[in-house]
């Protein structure tokens, strides 16, 4: 590492889900918005998210919520994604 990064302990061009799929390392950083009590995945959601498909069963778990949750949520995401694509495919 140069000089510049010694100072914080970040390694360039790095995450720390990254460093600890790599290195494969529980994170125990439990003020990070990724940490997720997930002893299998390092404990972070990005390294869980990598992992495969999980069903919406699973990811109420994770959350704390329940899977109708899950769905509303899901079905609301498709909503915006398909008004952006519109505007999109209006601008081209």
């Amino acid at each position: 590492m140069n000089g510049d990064n010694d100072k914080d302990g970040i390694i360039p061009n790095s995450t720390c889900h990254g460093e600890h799929e790599r290195y494969e390392i529980k994170c125990e950083k439990k003020s990070c918005k990724y940490w997720h009590d997930l002893p299998d995945s390092q404990n972070c959601i990005m390294i869980a998210a990598r992992n495969g498909e999980h069903t919406l069963q699973q990811i109420g778990d994770i959350f704390g919520v329940t899977r109708m949750r899950i769905c509303q949520i899901e079905k609301i995401i498709f909503k915006k994604l398909l008004k952006r694509s519109d505007i999109h495919s209006t601008v081209d």
